[in-house]
C-alpha cells in the first residue's frame, strides 16, 4: 500500500529523527546492579556458601526452594544458579561470564531457552500445570539441564501442586526445579519435602549502607550522611525497596545531591529535630511543649500513626543508648555520628526506667490506633499518659522512676563545693530548737509548791572535726564529761539515735570495750537493733579518734546510775499533782480532773497545756520515726515519760479515783500521770510524731 514505507528518494521525517536523537531510559537501580554471581549477593552467606560448596562437590538435588522476604535475592539466585549449572565450564560455584549460556542469563541478557521462568500468580492453575508437565520431558535446545523457576510459588493451587506432584518427585535427568516464594507455608507439604528448603532473610542495616555508598560512588552522587538511614529505614531490611527509594530520590535531586530535609519530605518520615523536641520535653515533663509538637504535626499534614511509630523507635534508640553507651561506635546504632552525642543527652535526661515506661505506652498506643477513627486523640492521649506518671501503681517500675528522678535532681543540684560535713556538729545550738519557756505567773493558791527547776545546761561547744584527742588519753570519765558534746553530734547524725542515747550513761571504757547503760531494757535493744551503734561509733571517731566495740545493759531496779545522765528529777513545772484511772494527770490546780485540757494551772494562763509524750523505750522503736523536742530540757514545762521506769514504779496498783489538786500532805512527792501500757495515738501525738511541732496552746470553741 502506498505511504506505508517511504519512496527511495524520501528521507526520514522530523519524528524520525526526534525518536533517533532521543536517549535510552536507564535502567532501574534494582536491575542495573542486580548480582551476576553468588559472590555479589548481599547479606545471605547462610545460602550462598551452601550452594557453592554443593556446586563444587558435584551434588546437584532436582528440585530447591528458597523463601524470604520480598527484595532480599531468592529470583536472583535462582537465576545464578541456572547460570551455574548451564556455564560450560560448569557446574561451577563461580560462572565464567564469556560463555554462551553466561551471556545470555546475565542481569542485562536476553535470556535463554533452556531457562524458563513461570510467574505462578497467572499460570498457577492445573491446566498451566498440566502444560508444564507435557514440556519438562523435551531435551535442552543448548544447555546442560532445562531449569524451571517457578516464582511466587505459594500462588499454585493445591491442584495444581498435586498434577506437578509426579513430575517433581521423578523428574527426568535434565529437569530441575527452583521454587521462590514469600509463603513457604503455602506449598503444600508434598512439595516441600521433596525440595532442598533455603531460607533467605532481610539484610542488615550494616550491609545495606556499605551496598548504598558504593552504588552512590559509582553513580557520582553527592549526598548527605544522614540520608542513608532514612533509605535503609524505608527498605525494612529489602534490597530492591531499598534500591527503589535511592532511586526515587536521586531523580528528584539536584546539583547539591541528596538531602536530608528532601528525603524526610518526600518519604514521609518526622524530621529528627522535632523528635528531638518531643523526647526533651518528655524528659522535662514539659506538656506545653509536646502538644505544641503534636499540632505541628498535624498542622502539616503528616500521619499521627507514622509520627508515633517514630516516636517509638527514637524511644528505641535511647534505651540502647542508656543500657549500651557505645552503641553508635559499636554499629548497634545506625544514627550519624554527629548525632550520637545529643542522643546520649537525652537518653541520661531521660532514665532508664521512664524511657522504658514511655516506650510501652506508646507501643501499645499504636496498636490501638489500628482503625481509629480520631487518630490525633490517640496521639495525645499518649503523650498525656507518658507525661503523668501512674503514682497508684506501687510498682517497682514506677519506684525505680521516682528514684531516677530524685538522683538526676540532686547531682543537678550539687555543686563542688556544697558538700556539707555531717560529722562535726554546730559550734551553736540552733536558736529555732531551743523550747520556749512558760509565761511566768503567780503561783496557783490551791498548788502544792513546786520544786525549784534546775538551772538550764551550759551551752554545747563539741569538739571541732580536727581537734579530737588522742587515743590513748580517752577514759571513761571524759567520755562522761564530754557525753553532752557527744548526744549533740549523734543528734546531727540521726534524731533516733540521739533520743536513744539520752537514756544511756557511760558506764566503762576498758580493752577497747565502751559500756553503755540504759534506764530501761527496751531502749538498750532499740539501740542495738535500729543500727545506732555506728552512728556512735563515727561520732566518737571523729571526735577522740577512738572506734571502740560497743556494749549495752539496762540498769536494774534500785541501782544508782553509773554517771551523770541528761535528765530532770520530778516535780519539774507543769507537772500534774493526781493522777485519773486511764488518762492523762490533771494539771495543777486545775481545780479537778473535768477541767478542760488546755486550761492554765492555776486559771490564770502561768502554765500552758501540752499534748501527751510521745511512747518510750521499744514503743519509739516500733512506730516513732522521728524524735520528739528536747525533752530534758527545764524550760519546756512538760515530763520525760522516759523517765518513768517500770522497775520504779512497782507493781500495778488497782484504778484509784481521781485525787483534788490540794495542798500536799505529808508524803514526799507528788504522785506522777502515767501513761497507759498501750494505747491508741491521738491526733497530738500524730502532730508531734508526723509535724515534730510542740502544742503551745490549745484553743478551744468560743
Amino acid at each position: 500500500m502506498t505511504g506505508d514505507a517511504p519512496s527511495p528518494g524520501q528521507g526520514p521525517g522530523p519524528a524520525d529523527q526526534l525518536r533517533q536523537a532521543a536517549p535510552a531510559a536507564p535502567l532501574a537501580l534494582y536491575r542495573r546492579y542486580r548480582p551476576a554471581s553468588f559472590a555479589e549477593v548481599k547479606g545471605q552467606d547462610h545460602v550462598t556458601e551452601p550452594l557453592r560448596q554443593a556446586l563444587r562437590n558435584g551434588r546437584i538435588n532436582h528440585a530447591y526452594l528458597f523463601s524470604g522476604p520480598r527484595g532480599c535475592g531468592k529470583t536472583s539466585s535462582a537465576r545464578i544458579l541456572a547460570r551455574s549449572l548451564n556455564c560450560e565450564q560448569g557446574p561451577t560455584p563461580d560462572p565464567c561470564g564469556v560463555c554462551e549460556s553466561c551471556v545470555a542469563l546475565a542481569p542485562t541478557g536476553p535470556g535463554s531457552i533452556d531457562v524458563i521462568e513461570i510467574d505462578a500468580a497467572s499460570h498457577g492453575g492445573v491446566d498451566d500445570a498440566r502444560d508444564l508437565r507435557e514440556r519438562a520431558f523435551y531435551a535442552p535446545v543448548a544447555g546442560r539441564f532445562k531449569i524451571y523457576i517457578i516464582d511466587e510459588a505459594h500462588m499454585v493451587t493445591r491442584e495444581g501442586f498435586n498434577a506437578l506432584l509426579k513430575l517433581v518427585e521423578e523428574p527426568p535427568p535434565h529437569l530441575k526445579f527452583v521454587f521462590a516464594t514469600t509463603e513457604p507455608e503455602k506449598v503444600i507439604a508434598t512439595i516441600r519435602s521433596r525440595t532442598h528448603h533455603y531460607p533467605f532473610r532481610l539484610v542488615p542495616p550494616a550491609v545495606l549502607r556499605e551496598l548504598l555508598e558504593q552504588i552512590l560512588a559509582s553513580e557520582a552522587i553527592a549526598y548527605e550522611p544522614a540520608v542513608l538511614p532514612v533509605v535503609i529505614r524505608a527498605g525494612a531490611g529489602s534490597v530492591r525497596d531499598s534500591l527503589s527509594v535511592l532511586d526515587q530520590l536521586i531523580a528528584g535531586s539536584d546539583e547539591s545531591g541528596l538531602t536530608y530535609a528532601r528525603a524526610v519530605a518526600l518519604l514521609g518520615y518526622t524530621d529528627d529535630r522535632l523528635l528531638d523536641e518531643v523526647a526533651q520535653a518528655f524528659a522535662a515533663r514539659d506538656g506545653a511543649a509536646v502538644f505544641r509538637a503534636i499540632d505541628r504535626v498535624v498542622e502539616g499534614g503528616h500521619d499521627p500513626r507514622r509520627f508515633a511509630a517514630d516516636l517509638l523507635d527514637r524511644l528505641r534508640d535511647l534505651i540502647v543508648l542508656a543500657a549500651v553507651p557505645e552503641a553508635v561506635s559499636t554499629g548497634l546504632l545506625d544514627v550519624p555520628a554527629d548525632r550520637a552525642e545529643g542522643l546520649a543527652a537525652q537518653a541520661a535526661a531521660f532514665g532508664q526506667a521512664d524511657l522504658t515506661r514511655a516506650a510501652e505506652i506508646i507501643s501499645a498506643g499504636l496498636i490501638e490506633m489500628r482503625g481509629a477513627t480520631s487518630p490525633r486523640l490517640l496521639l495525645e492521649l499518649m503523650c498525656a499518659q507518658v507525661l503523668v506518671p501512674a503514682p497508684g501503681s506501687g510498682g517497682d517500675s514506677d519506684l525505680r522512676s521516682r528514684l531516677e528522678r530524685l538522683e538526676r535532681r540532686l547531682e543537678t543540684a550539687q555543686s563542688p563545693g556544697a558538700a556539707v560535713n555531717r560529722t562535726a556538729p554546730s559550734a551553736a545550738p540552733d536558736p529555732a530548737r531551743q523550747p520556749v519557756p512558760p509565761a511566768p505567773g503567780p503561783p496557783a493558791a490551791a498548788a502544792p509548791p513546786a520544786p525549784p527547776a534546775p538551772a538550764p545546761p551550759a551551752p554545747v561547744q563539741p569538739a571541732s572535726a580536727g581537734g579530737g584527742q588522742r587515743a590513748g588519753s580517752v577514759d571513761a570519765s571524759l567520755l562522761r564529761d564530754r557525753w553532752p558534746d557527744v548526744l549533740e553530734a549523734v543528734r546531727g547524725e540521726r534524731k533516733v539515735a540521739w533520743m536513744l542515747l539520752t537514756n544511756a550513761t557511760v558506764e566503762s571504757l576498758a580493752d577497747g570495750v565502751l559500756t553503755l547503760e540504759f534506764a530501761r531494757e527496751g531502749d538498750a535493744k532499740g539501740f542495738v537493733s535500729s543500727g545506732c551503734g555506728e552512728v556512735l561509733g563515727g561520732v566518737l571517731t571523729s571526735m577522740f579518734g577512738i572506734s571502740p566495740q560497743l556494749k549495752t545493759s539496762a540498769r536494774t531496779a534500785g541501782a544508782a546510775p553509773g554517771g551523770p545522765r541528761a535528765t530532770s528529777g520530778p516535780g519539774r513545772q507543769g507537772q500534774g499533782s493526781a493522777s485519773a484511772p486511764g488518762g492523762r494527770g490533771a494539771a495543777s490546780g486545775s481545780g479537778g480532773p473535768g477541767a478542760p485540757r488546755g486550761a492554765a494551772g492555776a486559771g490564770d494562763g502561768s502554765a500552758p497545756a501540752r499534748a501527751a509524750p510521745p511512747p518510750s523505750g521499744d514503743d519509739a522503736q516500733a512506730g516513732w520515726s522521728e524524735p520528739p523536742p528536747a525533752w530534758d530540757d527545764p524550760g519546756a514545762g512538760w515530763d520525760d515519760p522516759r523517765d518513768d521506769d517500770p522497775e520504779d514504779a512497782g507493781p500495778p496498783a488497782a484504778p484509784a479515783p481521781a485525787q483534788s489538786s490540794g495542798p500536799a500532805s505529808g508524803a514526799a512527792a507528788p504522785v506522777r500521770a502515767q501513761p497507759p501500757a498501750s494505747r491508741a495515738l491521738t491526733a497530738m501525738d500524730l502532730i508531734e510524731r508526723e509535724l515534730g511541732g510542740r502544742l503551745i496552746e490549745d484553743v478551744g470553741d468560743a
